[in-house]
């Protein structure tokens, strides 16, 4: 398929304005630097073909498929250390300290697949796990299951203190020193899994009007905030896989409380402030100084979509340089066709380190060199690709270019959609572009998709993010609304003080390229709005008809 038939029905009537959009997946309705925002997360309904049945597989069977494997304490201690930290049972923590995240990734799936289809089944799961999480919460707003089920084995019971601050310090050990304590150790992921906290917390409200979990997001956002307005340099250098750059902004967006958003202006601030930092963790040089990708894939993509973030709040030009050249970077010389991204498994920086430049120093799971694209032995973790897409989502919201959405429709359909199966229970950790049966070595990762990995940090990522696909489909900006992704779906929206707007999308898309957008509704009392239509990179001649009549148009690729 190399070309597109755009074929529009139109209503009598049509409308303008501002649009008011606050209940998206993320929200940029009042951030000053963004030229579109998202649809509400209940707008955009899958209706037939690709994506309705894959939708349709991760709703069904996906969600509860990976809950009884969080729920099976013999597999995974996902959902039992949660308990432990509780007190609903005794115990030890099991498995990564990352897992918290994980469990947090799955949750805002369940919550964007609620927001769609309201099932009753879910919205009682998603509380259940949500009481487990509040009373495992720690009365200073922080939570980590290791160091608190840590803490109750000590006889330490932090969920009661009065005066939280003063009685449990950062970084203090509870018991000998190997023993854990919060931040103690960059590598808990204490960051990363409460960033993830943050974003559930906030989908979950949007989806169901509850606030129990995002008080709970509050909490740890507060506390966060006093982290970094306490800790020295080296405690703040906590920032493995920075989710909590995305969370924390988009806290203040959900708020409004300006601490949030000084936060993440310090986050950047703090990482030129490591000492002997490293290219592997994006520390190595300010962030104002880098222009090029680098180091761990998921970590490097996870930090430019949350800068990001920033930049449409705070519109600091040298932030937007950065990030335009380390995007050019990756689509030019480090990305695969899949939209794919981190090529080695293992490797080593070209630029040493800061303290000794000469000195060899070791990357993993990293963006290479320029045009360092192995095809078989190509690491491209599945999170990697995610932050991709959500760096380009980003990308697309703050310019509106369309080339930011034509690598968001790649990365969905090949490198995220690539680490699920077909019947939505089993996964990749790493995409490569070719599998061989007889290496002369055996690479870290199996070579078919398996239901539960050790480091199960992907699965979920991966099924979250495309229970969330349908809101990719629509941009809201001030001259109309934005198609980036063909797909059969209804959309139904509001617009400020102008009535309720309806669409219907019919297509057998990516299979054929007909598409036929029929407008349902479209209040009386308002002017006249636009329809933007992307036209794809790859799309070699479109044309396009408005109530059966020919439009001529200077259809431009990737536009």
């Amino acid at each position: 398929m190399r070309q597109i038939k755009l074929i529009l029905l139109l209503a009598s009537a049509s409308v303008t304005g501002a649009f008011a959009q606050n209940n998206g997946l993320t929200d940029m309705s009042r951030s000053r630097y963004a030229r579109m925002v998202n649809t509400g997360i209940d707008a955009v309904h899958w209706t037939d073909g690709f994506w309705a049945e894959r939708f349709d597989v991760f709703s069904r069977t996906s969600l509860q498929s990976m809950w009884n494997t969080w729920n099976t304490p013999e597999v995974s201690h996902g959902f039992r250390n949660f308990e432990i930290a509780a007190g609903i049972c005794e115990g030890e923590h099991w498995g990564p300290p990352f897992h918290d995240g994980d469990m947090y990734k799955w949750m805002e799936g369940v919550a964007s697949v609620y927001a769609v289809n309201k099932d009753p089944e879910l919205d009682k799961l998603m509380d259940r796990f949500i009481t487990c999480v509040v009373k495992a919460q720690r009365t200073d707003g922080y939570i980590h299951t290791p160091v608190i089920i840590e803490e109750l084995n000590k006889g330490i019971d932090t969920h009661t203190l009065e005066e939280p601050h003063k009685q449990t310090v950062v970084g203090t050990k509870v018991g000998s020193e190997d023993e854990k304590g919060a931040f103690a150790n960059r590598l808990n992921f204490e960051t990363y899994n409460l960033g993830h906290l943050m974003m559930a917390a906030i989908v979950h409200r949007r989806a169901t009007g509850k606030t129990t979990l995002f008080d709970a997001a509050v909490r740890a956002t507060d506390f966060l905030c006093h982290f970094y307005e306490t800790a020295s340099a080296e405690l703040a250098r906590n920032a493995i896989c920075p989710s909590h750059y995305m969370g924390v902004v988009e806290m203040y967006r959900a708020t409004g409380n300006p601490r949030y958003l000084k936060l993440s202006k310090n986050l950047i601030d703090i990482r030129g402030m490591v000492e002997n930092g490293t290219d592997d963790n994006q520390d190595r040089i300010p962030f104002r100084e880098q222009y090029r990708a680098m180091g761990h894939a998921v970590r490097a993509n996870y930090l430019y979509a949350g800068v990001a973030d920033v930049y449409a709040e705070t519109g600091e030009e040298q932030l937007m340089k950065n990030l335009t050249s380390i995007w050019n970077d990756i689509v030019t010389r480090k990305m695969y066709v899949t939209g794919a991204c981190g090529a080695l498994y293992d490797g080593t920086s070209p630029d040493g380190t800061c303290y000794e430049p000469d000195s060899i120093q070791k990357v993993h799971q990293s963006y290479g060199r320029p045009y360092q694209l192995p095809n078989s032995t190509a690491h491209n973790e599945t999170c990697a690709n995610i932050g991709n897409m959500l760096f380009n989502w980003r990308m697309l919201e703050v310019t509106g270019d369309a080339k930011y959405a034509e690598l968001v429709e790649t990365c969905l359909y090949n490198s995220i959609l690539s680490g699920i199966s077909l019947d939505g229970k089993k996964y990749f950790y790493t995409n490569p572009l070719r599998i061989s049966a007889d290496l002369p070595y055996t690479l870290r990762w199996p070579k078919e998709r398996t239901e539960y990995i050790s480091c199960f940090c992907c699965p979920p990522n991966t099924l979250r993010t495309l229970c969330q696909a349908q809101n990719y489909a629509y941009t809201l900006g001030s001259e109309g609304i934005y198609c980036n992704l063909y797909g059969a779906n209804t959309l139904t929206t509001n617009w400020r003080d102008k009535g309720e707007i309806a669409l219907t999308q019919k297509t057998a898309y990516p299979w054929e390229g007909n598409v036929r957008v029929e407008f349902d509704r479209v209040p009386r009392k308002a002017g006249a709005f636009s329809l933007f239509l992307r036209i794809p990179k790859w799309c070699e001649k479109a044309m396009l008809t408005v109530n059966g009549e020919p439009v001529p148009v200077a259809a431009k690729a990737n536009t």
